[in-house]
């Protein structure tokens, strides 16, 4: 019950110290914002999740070029969509932001729902980036929780625990909506949003900066290096493949990975099985192919949320061979249009080291 006055006290003017902080010291000339374009906010949503502000603004601004409307992406070839996303990881967004604007055009009549709960219901949406969207875009009242605003709450309320479990995370949605003002709504989520991403940082907090300092309960007992919790630590799972780099006067070939899954619809290195000793002789079964060299390249690690993965890519050679390994699932792509290509990061890594001629150079002792 004392925890809970001191939350009631607390919040009483939470709200205002942040929009006055806002005024001051907040972002207002993102890309995204000054906008109602809710498929601008969507996009920006979507991209902004797990992934830095300074590493979305190119890739929004390409995607927009390409895809400027709701319309247009819900037009085009996934594809092409998930080459413009190639590079910023986590691609099931990239897939689903195309499902979704499918979804809104043949379901909606191409107008984009208007509250959370309906916005929530399209693929790859959740409620905090739903309440999100329709703050932004159409003035509607509901509270998000991002991993900013998570930060923000652990700390001002000294609020206990990792805020992935699912008592916490209740407790930090019922704290959300009761901060939430009566008006202005928007210009709030913003400002918790600015707050957590440029004051109340994961790493070194600037609390000498912060509107919340003489009111914030990780600070008075100084705990802000403590709170929120983090994820209990679980050992990282190591794993390993070989890719195949069949190599074809200037082409590589390249396989179509499944919709669900690591990489899921991008365009990836075949992976040589388990217990295949012999990558020469796996090309000739699979493909047809006779390599005239099979080179070894130095492994090398990718790392994802819930595990890292060794690379060993293994340079096989079939000269001018002709193409009869492309199928449905298969196409030989001349390296000059990598770009343009749906690829993975590290798949990326490896064929612009091929372009370059730098197989054998430091980038795969990274």
């Amino acid at each position: 019950m004392q925890k809970e006055m001191q939350i009631m006290d607390t919040g009483k003017d939470f709200a205002v110290r942040l929009a006055e902080w806002h005024r001051a010291h907040g972002r207002h000339d993102l890309p995204w914002q000054n906008t109602r374009d809710a498929y601008r906010i969507w996009l920006s949503e979507i991209m902004l999740q797990q992934t830095q502000v300074d590493t979305v603004i190119p890739y929004y601004a390409r995607f927009l070029a390409r895809f400027p409307d709701l319309a247009s992406l819900a037009a085009a070839p996934v594809d092409d969509v998930l080459a413009l996303w190639s590079g910023l990881g986590y691609y099931a967004r990239a897939r689903n932001l195309h499902k979704a604007a499918q979804a809104v055009m043949a379901e909606c009549g191409g107008e984009f729902p208007r509250c959370p709960e309906a916005i929530a219901e399209l693929p790859g949406i959740g409620r905090s980036t739903a309440a999100a969207i329709a703050d932004f875009a159409f003035g509607a009242r509901a509270a998000i929780l991002d991993g900013n605003v998570k930060r923000v709450l652990c700390r001002v309320f000294g609020i206990d625990g990792f805020p992935g479990e699912r008592a916490v995370e209740q407790q930090l949605w019922a704290l959300a909506e009761a901060l939430l003002p009566a008006q202005d709504v928007g210009t709030y989520i913003q400002a918790q949003m600015d707050l957590g991403a440029t004051v109340c940082t994961r790493g070194r907090a600037a609390c000498e900066r912060c509107p919340m300092a003489d009111i914030c309960v990780a600070r008075r007992e100084d705990r802000v290096g403590e709170l929120p919790a983090a994820r209990p630590r679980k050992a990282v799972p190591q794993r390993q493949v070989r890719v195949a780099v069949i190599h074809a006067g200037g082409r590589v070939l390249l396989e179509r990975r499944p919709p669900i899954g690591i990489w899921g619809g991008l365009l990836a290195l075949p992976e040589i099985p388990e217990g295949e000793a012999d990558a020469a002789r796996w090309l000739g079964t699979r493909f047809g192919l006779a390599a005239r060299d099979a080179i070894t390249l130095a492994p090398f690690n990718h790392t994802f949320t819930h595990f890292r993965l060794e690379i060993t890519p293994i340079l096989l050679d079939v000269g001018d061979a002709a193409q009869a390994a492309a199928d449905a699932d298969h196409r030989w792509l001349a390296l000059g249009e990598r770009d343009a290509a749906g690829l993975p990061t590290p798949v990326r890594r490896i064929l612009d080291a091929l372009a370059d001629g730098n197989l054998e150079g430091d980038l795969f002792s990274r």
